[in-house]
């Protein structure tokens, strides 16, 4: 692969627009995804199949339900044989707001899911529960919860659960022998096939209105951010509407920006600061690095080499992996791209991942993967080089998708909103900034492949010559 002739230029940024209304998907998505878990289940030899959730840990649980708790954790048991319906374990708060977000799906209140001091007088103890759902002796069960780990981290990754212990415990109980309960996790979230890797046209188009309003946030803060301000009054440049969170707002100026994942204080942005932002809503995250600045003259003088020494090698790593990504090609070739192209800096995680309803699901992209790209996969540019002392770092962490013909057909037939501002990035990141796009790669940002160093000049970014 050629190595990009990249440089900063002063160039237009066009307004893309944002989406006002949210694609939803369908009981009937629903109800699908539930049908593919039990197949998944059954080939595996599993009599039932639990998938755990809580505030933080929602992801698996959503995507069969639409239901993300908020304060309490969650069940689903989903029989995976006979004609038994699922049934979704909730606490006192999660009751009504269930009956929202999931109406046909049958609920079984569990107060021991409640907060602490809450009402526990109205359900059973939770083995009682389990064997409401038809769970007995001799039942083989599959837990999914949010992690299943390797041979390099358990000596029986199989057995080894990622829910709370008492969860584990009442099924082990319920179950009669702890061996028969297994983790189930990769069902979902397994790097090669996991049900949450793909996606549908209306799924996509749900998260492209999430990916779109998260990166305009952070295109608003890189717009108005001035010295003077405190982070606090910098992040209300954001414009933040309420929409649900994938990760923590975090955004940091000065000596804690090295770190990353400081959410603002109130420490008062001055001239010359590193900073970095990144926020995610459900289908996507957009992190940006930089500094407060409008030029290298306003950097310490040892600091004056950034673009040279950081901002080019990894802009030219980028544009490698923009360039390599499409359907059927290899996580480890987009990572030997990324290698070869990054010239001596060194990245601190994978050069990127899959996302979903959650801002991190699984990767491909690790040395030697012969994982292949597919249609309906939703992947995170994400590369982080080591903080430098001098430089600090860089990033131009955005959302796209892949589609094929058919997939692209159905969104642009569909969701025709949504095809325009596809289409319209993908012209200005072809033609404005130079990077090659395969067809079947569709940009969920409103600030795609966007690299501006120096916040006080946000009309210049890096382009390929």
């Amino acid at each position: 692969m050629h190595q990009a002739n990249v440089d900063l230029r002063e160039i237009p940024i066009p307004d893309f627009g944002l989406p006002k209304h949210k694609p939803q998907v369908s009981t009937a998505e629903y109800e699908s995804r539930i049908e593919a878990a039990r197949r998944r289940a059954k080939a595996d030899g599993l009599a039932f199949l639990v998938v755990y959730g809580d505030r933080e840990h929602f992801a698996n649980l959503a995507f069969l339900t639409g239901y993300d708790p908020r304060f309490e954790e969650s069940l689903l048991v989903i029989p995976v044989s006979g004609s038994g319906e699922p049934t979704l374990v909730v606490g006192n708060e999660g009751d009504g707001y269930a009956q929202l977000q999931c109406p046909g799906i049958r609920r079984l209140l569990y107060q021991g899911f409640s907060l602490l001091g809450q009402p526990r007088d109205r359900s059973p103890r939770l083995d009682e529960v389990f064997r409401s759902c038809g769970i007995a002796a001799g039942s083989r069960v599959g837990l999914a919860g949010w992690k299943y780990a390797g041979t390099e981290e358990a000596a029986d990754p199989a057995h080894w659960l990622d829910a709370p212990a008492f969860i584990a415990d009442a099924l082990r109980a319920v179950a009669g022998d702890a061996a028969l309960v297994t983790n189930a996790t990769g069902i979902f979230m397994n790097a090669v096939d996991g049900l949450r890797l793909t996606s549908s046209a209306g799924q996509l188009a749900a998260f492209e209105f999430g990916a779109a309003h998260c990166s305009q946030s952070v295109r608003d803060l890189i717009a108005g951010l001035r010295p003077g301000m405190s982070e606090l009054e910098a992040v209300a440049l954001m414009h933040l509407n309420g929409l649900p969170l994938t990760a923590h707002l975090m955004f940091s100026a000065g000596y804690r920006a090295r770190f990353g994942l400081p959410s603002p204080s109130d420490r008062v942005i001055e001239r010359g600061d590193p900073f970095t932002v990144a926020f995610g809503l459900e289908g996507g995250l957009t992190c940006r690095a930089g500094f407060v600045a409008a030029g290298e003259s306003e950097l310490p003088a040892e600091s004056r080499e950034y673009v040279e020494q950081m901002v080019k090698p990894y802009f030219r790593a980028a544009v490698a992996w923009y360039e390599a990504i499409g359907v059927g090609v290899t996580g480890g070739e987009v990572c030997s791209a990324v290698t070869a192209a990054l010239g001596g800096l060194k990245l601190t995680l994978n050069p990127g991942h899959y996302v979903h309803l959650d801002e991190w699901v699984h990767t491909p992209f690790f040395p030697g993967s012969s994982i292949p790209l597919r249609s309906g996969m939703m992947l995170q540019s994400d590369m982080i080089p080591f903080w430098h002392p001098q430089y600090h770092t860089s990033n131009i962490e955005d959302t796209i998708a892949l589609a094929d013909a058919p997939l692209r057909q159905q969104i642009e037939t569909a969701h025709p909103g949504t095809w325009r501002r596809i289409s319209a990035r993908r012209d200005f990141v072809q033609q404005v900034l130079g990077i090659r796009l395969r067809p079947e790669v569709l940009p969920f940002s409103n600030l795609q492949c966007v690299l501006q160093p120096f916040a006080l000049s946000p009309g210049r970014a890096m382009v390929v010559l």
